[in-house]
């Protein structure tokens, strides 16, 4: 299993694919406020992380994912739960 800290680079990663700037992106940058992450730009973000972990994330998980730790948290549990 990934470590927190390897999640974290990988979302990283993905973010930096997806993000519309260069912004430094930290566990404390916010997804939608501090990245400008539109509604599509939000599911291709999560459609890019199912692939990278395979993983399947569900949708009511998302009122509770605001930050990148938020998302690095919420993969993790899914990904011990699979």
């Amino acid at each position: 299993m990934l470590q927190y800290e390897d999640i974290l680079a990988q979302i990283y990663s993905v973010l930096q694919e997806i993000a519309r700037d260069n912004r430094e992106i930290n566990e404390t940058t916010d997804l939608v406020a501090d990245l400008g992450l539109d509604s599509m730009a939000v599911m291709e973000l999560l459609a890019a992380i199912e692939d990278r972990f395979d993983i399947s994330i569900p949708l009511n998980i998302l009122p509770d994912v605001r930050t990148v730790k938020d998302l690095a948290l919420q993969i993790q549990q899914l990904m011990v739960e699979s």
